[in-house]
């Protein structure tokens, strides 16, 4: 079975190394569906999964300047902190602690992914929206309250889905800083997930919902598929890509809500 998770591994980092979107979106509703793993305990181990992963790509993006800290620490002050208390609830309310959470992850990983479909689809549009609609004149002070409220979300929602940081925490991006570059909102998302994952994933850890000799066949196959993804990307146009990546999270969303 783990030349299988490996393999699974494999297929998902090249899809991230595609799109640049779609760890958790993609590896938690495979490990459920296909695996037939716990939910909870495939949120804990893509969780960690998710940091490892794109810890190398925040230290690609660092390098080159493409990453705002100060929108990284903003996010990071809201999500940490509710991913956290979001983890403590949920072990402490829920019967049977993490692992009788089944359902409520079930539903939020479904809801997560419907989200996700649309800011993948609508993420051009979204930017165009947001441009449109700024004065050019924005408040410091309540983008910067508004942007650790995201974090906030995201870290509620990460927790635990395992899915958001990726296409949601980059279409809110998008509205808050509508002038800023693409690729400097892409960076910071992605420097900001890491210890998001990390800290939701450590949680999860304690909580007992992490396979260690999961992750471990997972990160064999992801790390060589993210290589491969990212070098062959640019020979396939984005505008077949996102549609499909779209598609297919649409899918597994509507069946883990109906599950």
């Amino acid at each position: 079975m783990s030349i299988a998770y490996t393999i699974a591994g494999f297929s998902v980092g090249a899809i991230v190394g595609l799109t640049g979107v779609g760890g958790g979106s993609l590896m938690t509703p495979l490990l459920v569906l296909m695996f037939g793993i716990n939910p909870s305990v495939a949120v804990g181990t893509d969780l960690l999964y998710a940091a490892i992963t794109k810890a190398g790509g925040t230290l690609a993006h660092g390098m080159k300047g493409t990453v705002d800290w100060a929108i990284t620490r903003r996010l990071a002050a809201g999500s940490i902190p509710a991913a956290t208390l979001t983890l403590l609830l949920v072990g402490h309310f829920a019967p049977g602690g993490i692992g009788g959470a089944a359902a409520l992850i079930k539903t939020s990983l479904g809801v997560a992914l419907l989200l996700t479909a649309l800011a993948i689809v609508f993420r051009k549009q979204i930017q165009a929206y947001a441009l449109r609609h700024s004065s050019g004149q924005e408040n410091p002070r309540r983008t910067a309250t508004l942007t650790v409220i995201t974090g906030a979300v995201l870290g509620v929602l990460v927790s635990i889905s395992s899915v958001g940081a990726g296409a949601l925490g980059v279409s809110a991006l998008f509205f808050l800083y509508p002038r800023l570059p693409t690729l400097r909102i892409v960076g910071s998302d992605i420097a900001h997930a890491v210890p998001l994952t990390l800290v939701a994933g450590i949680g999860h850890w304690f909580l007992g919902s992490v396979d260690w000799s999961l992750l471990g066949s997972l990160l064999i196959g992801s790390l060589p598929g993210i290589w491969l993804g990212s070098h062959i990307s640019t020979r396939v146009p984005d505008r077949v890509l996102r549609p499909i990546l779209a598609t297919m999270l649409v899918l597994v969303g509507s069946k883990l809500i109906a599950a």
